[in-house]
């Protein structure tokens, strides 16, 4: 048994969505998250920069002694998961693998719709990932880039964000397609809204309750889960604007965070 933290990390509050199913599924667990609000969105970086950011981030949690990486973030899923399991020892899940197998099982039909940033959609790792498994799968991939920056600035339920749909999801709505992937961790916060938008007639999968699962399955596995029977710590790093990071989590996580979110500069790592 090993009672070290798991370390969860993405561009900015998205992630949160996968630490919440992950405190759901393992309340026990002492958990760490780290949002590079400083650098958010990874949607619209190189390559090189989003593996350049990843792999600094891995390092910060390494030195907090985890035992386990969750990339919850989609763009450094499909950029920098690779790189990273050859660079860290210790075991590192990302969030595209659970959300393609989540897609596939909830498929009423033989078309699928991604949604996710510039450098996700660009990637083709979902479009790639879901062929593999099944071929007969037609995959529309639209990429979204301005849902990041909404969601950042806590704008999902302005006109804005409404306006952002319609512009790139209404050829989307004129199509078959049931079932829509939110192949980004920050999109699931907009799931009222995009739900709405498609009247309450498509499933939307997100890769987070997925990612739970497969993070609880690896822990048994490996046998690496707690001990304690108390509920988990939780600890709380951003790059930059811990403020207004505590209150957008605090609103998504129904519970304040205050003291608990740690400002750390990269200048100091």
């Amino acid at each position: 048994m090993d009672n070290r933290p798991i370390g969860i990390f993405d561009s900015g509050v998205g992630g949160l969505t996968v630490f919440k199913e992950i405190r759901t599924l393992l309340p026990n667990e002492n958990l760490i998250y780290f949002g590079d609000t400083a650098r958010v969105p990874y949607g619209n970086k190189s390559p090189v920069a989003v593996q350049k950011y990843s792999l600094e981030i891995a390092k910060f949690l390494e030195m907090q002694n985890v035992k386990m990486i969750i990339i919850a973030c989609n763009t450094a899923s499909a950029l920098a998961l690779s790189s990273l399991r050859n660079e860290v020892r210790i075991p590192i899940i990302g969030v595209i693998e659970p959300g393609v197998r989540a897609a596939i099982k909830s498929a009423h039909n033989n078309n699928i719709a991604v949604i996710g940033t510039k450098a996700t959609i660009s990637s083709g790792a979902y479009q790639n990932r879901i062929k593999r498994l099944r071929s007969s799968i037609n995959v529309i991939a639209v990429p979204c880039p301005l849902f990041v920056p909404i969601v950042e600035e806590n704008l999902m339920d302005t006109k804005i964000a409404l306006d952002a749909m319609e512009m790139y999801l209404s050829d989307l709505k004129k199509t078959d397609i049931k079932s829509l992937i939110l192949a980004c961790t920050h999109y699931p916060l907009l799931k009222n809204q995009i739900s709405k938008f498609f009247d309450n007639n498509i499933n939307l999968v997100d890769s987070a309750y997925e990612t739970a699962k497969e993070v609880k399955e690896t822990l048994e596995a490996r046998r690496i889960s707690t001990e304690q029977e108390t509920p988990g710590k939780e600890s709380f790093f951003v790059s930059d604007s811990p403020e207004t990071f505590s209150n957008i989590a605090a609103n998504f996580l129904n519970r304040p965070i205050d003291g608990k979110c740690i400002f750390h500069p990269w200048a100091e790592i």
